[in-house]
């Protein structure tokens, strides 16, 4: 009954066990992060199992503020972009030692709580017009697919294309195929939680199969946490110039990341209210605390996880589905060898990232095509963010063109001031990047 009470299950058409499935699901489609996130910091001279335990710590915290305060099923974990661009890009790439490269997520992380707490986020949130919010939601759903797609190596990459068809004889292919089948015929019958029933059968048979190992060990105690904790250089990131377009980088990926990705969960699971996101304070101050602990405790910024969607599309429409994640993620710190047998099978996670991307694009009917002004910029929010592989450029691309369409048509008051501020702070951030 409290637990009715609290996450208002009645109010939004679900029940404790519909939450507690979605709360599996997403976990299980997000599990990979808790060994791939180590494994690419690793490559900056980090201990793997500092940042293990800080990566998991660090989730725990963001995604149990996200559902115990804002009562939304979202997941926060560290980005698996973001760590990327942390380790090849800041550390290995412009020989930054990774004790800096953690002060500059830490002071960008400040200032997205310091703007969180303004409101800022909110009001920003409120100024993107319908149609790149839609246009976002879809264009994630495409990214995940295409994401699915790649670790289930249904796709390849090709030095003649770009990319191509992957080789079906390769056994996570014909694996994930079979995963993706039974998981779209459970679908088509309107079967109840038929992606997480996808994943288990997927699972059982891979097993039976051979090609899910049993691990020599399942518990192992939490070791090496002093290597990362606290090894924080703050005061590098604020007086080193070289390290100021680093931090500004952290933030604005940070910031337009994680509001992309509520957004479009948001829109999916049903809990915009007329065009805007009910409590969405709560949600913010989830991932902007989430990021300032993390870089605390010794990783990349934390994001809200696009993998969400899969508890989403089981039912999940509270944050209990978000506090049953959290409790998985604090049970993972004792089985590290089970963690890692899991993130290792693409073809369990693949197909629900293929499905959940597919049922995102539903938003697509939001978008008035008829009307190039609103469509346009919709348009290449929708196809850049999976080709250029990131959630930020495609948002900033919409960000771009919207404004300048409206400049051009005669309509310039018609935009939120906000809107030409991150104009020209994406046009910046383009051109730095590419510089």
């Amino acid at each position: 009954m409290f637990l009715e009470e609290k996450f208002k299950f009645k109010e939004r058409n679900t029940n404790l066990r519909t939450e507690i499935l979605a709360g599996v699901t997403t976990f299980i489609t997000m599990s990979y992060i808790i060994i791939v996130n180590p494994a690419v910091l690793q490559k900056a001279g980090m201990n793997f199992d500092g940042v293990f335990i800080a990566t998991i710590l660090a989730s725990v915290i963001g995604t149990l503020i996200m559902g115990l305060a804002a009562n939304y099923p979202i997941a926060i974990a560290p980005g698996l972009g973001m760590n990327a661009y942390f380790a090849f890009v800041i550390v290995l790439g412009a020989g930054i030692p990774w004790q800096s490269a953690l002060g500059s997520v830490f002071i960008a992380s400040v200032i997205f709580l310091l703007l969180s707490l303004t409101g800022f986020r909110e009001a920003l949130i409120k100024a993107i017009p319908v149609s790149l919010k839609a246009g976002i939601s879809s264009g994630i759903g495409l990214f995940i697919s295409f994401i699915g797609m790649q670790n289930a190596h249904l796709v390849a990459p090709s030095p003649a294309t770009i990319i191509t068809m992957g080789n079906f004889s390769d056994p996570i292919a014909y694996m994930s195929l079979l995963g993706l089948f039974i998981t779209i015929i459970l679908l088509v019958n309107e079967v109840p939680a038929a992606i997480f029933l996808g994943m288990a059968i997927t699972a059982i048979i891979s097993f039976c199969l051979g090609y899910i190992p049993f691990p020599d060990t399942i518990f192992s105690l939490p070791s090496h946490f002093d290597t990362t904790f606290m090894h924080l250089n703050i005061h590098a990131a604020l007086f080193s110039p070289n390290l100021y377009a680093i931090v500004f980088t952290f933030f604005l990926v940070t910031l337009f990341d994680t509001t992309g990705t509520m957004i479009g969960i948001a829109e999916q699971a049903g809990l915009m209210k007329n065009n805007e996101f009910p409590n969405v304070n709560g949600a913010l101050l989830a991932d902007a605390i989430a990021s300032t602990i993390g870089a605390l405790l010794g990783t990349s910024p934390t994001s809200s996880y696009i993998e969400s969607g899969t508890g989403v599309a089981v039912g999940g429409r509270t944050g209990f589905t978000a506090v049953v994640v959290a409790i998985l993620f604090l049970i993972m710190l004792f089985l590290a060898p089970l963690a890692k047998v899991l993130a290792d099978v693409p073809a369990i996670t693949s197909p629900a990232l293929i499905i959940v991307g597919f049922l995102m694009m539903s938003n697509l009917n939001k978008i008035n095509w008829r009307d190039a002004e609103e469509s346009i910029p919709a348009f290449f929010v929708l196809f850049w963010m999976p080709l250029s592989y990131s959630i930020t450029n495609g948002v900033g691309a919409g960000l771009i063109i919207y404004p300048l369409i409206k400049i051009f048509r005669g309509k310039y008051r018609s935009v939120h001031p906000l809107l030409y501020v991150f104009m020209v702070l994406f046009i910046i951030q383009f051109v730095m990047t590419n510089h």
